[in-house]
């Protein structure tokens, strides 16, 4: 494959059917090394009235889903789509429900640099593996280094309110194009794919890609 393709990803990363259906599509990739995909994520929060602290995880959960029965079913299934993608997550160990504005700020720097799914990835792991808070800006500013981006800067810029309504300007704008929940993948700005695809659907949208030119020509 020679031309490049735009592929969108709108998520959150405190969405644990992001971190599932960004494992899925890792997992295509990594077979097909001459994927096409110029892949650039988005901001959608998933609770933006969180309080700036965040919440405490239970009560987040409980309130959302009625109850922790309710509760107990949601994660159940999740966890057992994580476990089918090779995924480990540690609910046990979130203790807090962020507010994610800053995380989103992150990562839209981190695109600035060409670092954008290394710091996506880590804030997954960090969050869904790990258990950190990456509503914290000292977390986040770790999990930056981690991806070999500077210190002071990201600091600093956390600490203001750089970029703050660029992020809630793109978060209205996914809504208001119809996005309503996430990951939504968006392929060549034309292709909506809702959810967490498995690897062997965009195994077959790779091969469809690969086949386009022959059947243009």
């Amino acid at each position: 494959m020679s031309a490049t393709i735009q592929l969108d990803i709108i998520s959150d990363p405190i969405c644990p059917w992001c971190y599932i259906g960004k494992a899925g599509l890792d997992r295509a990739l990594e077979k097909n090394a001459d994927h096409p995909f110029r892949i650039e994520w988005h901001p959608f929060q998933l609770n933006p009235d969180m309080p700036a602290g965040g919440m405490d995880r239970r009560e987040y959960l409980e309130t959302k889903f009625g109850g922790k029965d309710n509760a107990v079913k949601v994660y159940g299934r999740i966890a057992d789509a994580a476990e089918a993608a090779g995924l480990e997550i540690d609910f046990a160990a979130i203790k807090t429900t962020p507010n994610t504005i800053d995380a989103h700020r992150l990562i839209h720097w981190a695109g600035l640099e060409g670092r954008q799914t290394a710091i996506v990835s880590k804030l997954f792991k960090a969050y869904f593996v790990e258990g950190r808070d990456i509503g914290d800006h000292a977390e986040l500013t770790e999990i930056a280094v981690s991806a070999e981006m500077d210190r002071d800067m990201i600091s600093q810029l956390l600490a203001s309110d750089s970029d703050r309504k660029d992020i809630a300007d793109r978060d209205a704008h996914a809504r208001n194009r119809g996005v309503t929940g996430v990951p939504t993948f968006v392929v060549a700005n034309q292709h909506v794919l809702p959810g967490a695809q498995p690897a062997d659907l965009w195994e077959r949208v790779l091969d469809e890609l690969r086949n386009q030119p022959a059947a243009e020509a």
